[in-house]
């Protein structure tokens, strides 16, 4: 039997994580399914390629040797296909694109249902996941292009500023608080209980340590795991939290949340888009990157991101801008 991509593709994901498990969930696979996949490309290649330890699988000389030309493969191969099924007259294709969760879950499905009905022959398919998992993708070339939250550290994917966010303190609309405009610190911090992000969120862990010392001053009365489920417990008078201005757009426009400035204490954050240095940036990833632009070109304000309706008004007056910009002699 021929050595397939499917199985170099499991033995980096291997090589990656160091264990059958990790790159099992890794790659949407069962653990057996990975271990039948690595044996079969050890025995076809005369060896094995891991050492054992334990639980973990640490590569040998021939791992080490086959590591880099089987990510040369996979990516020669990807490229060709993309040269080859590239349709100049229509813009058509299968998108594949990672997302952290505020961008995931509030920034880029409005930008995504109206990229794909302004091109039908389009589909874009979008895992929401953390930032280490995207770059991880993003650097292995099963994902096309990363929208991300944190910094990189993978010398192989490339970083793009996308547009600034912004961590805010909210609080019910009958809250106390609610009649200011602005959250000071160390004044206000004693004036609430709080609702957080689980440990090791990463806006929570952004929150805490730009609070400095003064963190020791907050009351945690519950955490929760979700974004959604901190909106809820907030407007239902629980206490205060600070969450990503990205993901209260709906609620403090209905006046359901009130949204303040933290004074004194910058909480802005950098939001990127990734991709790795080595991948062919197609037609359709191109025109998916330069729709993306628009956001940030355009000044796109926050209230937009609430409303599908406003968004697509914006979008489509912005595209229709650019191409005829693109037309002009």
């Amino acid at each position: 039997m021929a050595i397939t991509l499917r199985q170099f593709e499991i033995f980096i994901a291997v090589a990656e994580t160091t264990q059958v498990t990790k790159a099992s969930k890794m790659m949407f696979l069962t653990q057996s399914a990975v271990s039948m996949a690595l044996a079969e490309l050890e025995h076809q290649l005369g060896g094995p390629l891991f050492d054992r330890h334990g639980r973990s699988l640490l590569l040998n000389d021939r791992g080490r040797y086959l590591l880099p030309i089987a990510k040369k493969l996979i990516f020669q191969v990807r490229n060709v296909e993309s040269m080859l099924t590239e349709n100049k007259a229509s813009l058509a294709g299968s998108l594949e694109i990672i997302a952290s969760s505020s961008i995931g879950n509030y920034v880029l499905p409005y930008p995504v249902g109206l990229f794909m009905r302004m091109h039908p022959d389009v589909r874009i398919n979008m895992l929401v996941a953390n930032t280490r998992q995207a770059e991880r993708l993003v650097a292995q070339g099963v994902i096309d292009l990363g929208f991300v939250e944190g910094g990189i550290a993978d010398e192989a994917v490339r970083r793009t500023p996308w547009f600034e966010d912004e961590l805010r303190i909210i609080v019910s609309a009958s809250h106390p608080l609610a009649t200011q405009e602005v959250f000071r610190i160390p004044d206000d911090l004693e004036k609430t209980a709080w609702v957080l992000r689980e440990e090791g969120s990463g806006t929570a862990e952004i929150f805490k340590t730009r609070l400095g010392n003064h963190a020791a001053l907050l009351n945690v009365v519950t955490r929760m795991g979700h974004t959604e489920a901190i909106k809820k417990a907030v407007e239902a008078g629980v206490g205060a939290s600070c969450l990503s201005e990205l993901t209260i757009c709906r609620e403090t426009e209905y006046g359901w949340l009130k949204s303040l400035a933290i004074e004194g204490i910058s909480t802005r954050r950098q939001l990127s888009i990734i991709q790795h240095q080595d991948k062919m940036t197609t037609r359709l990833m191109e025109e998916f990157l330069r729709f993306c632009g628009i956001m940030t070109e355009c000044g796109l304000s926050r209230e937009y991101l609430s409303s599908p309706r406003r968004l697509d008004e914006l979008l489509r007056y912005a595209a229709g801008a650019a191409a005829d910009s693109r037309q002009a002699p």
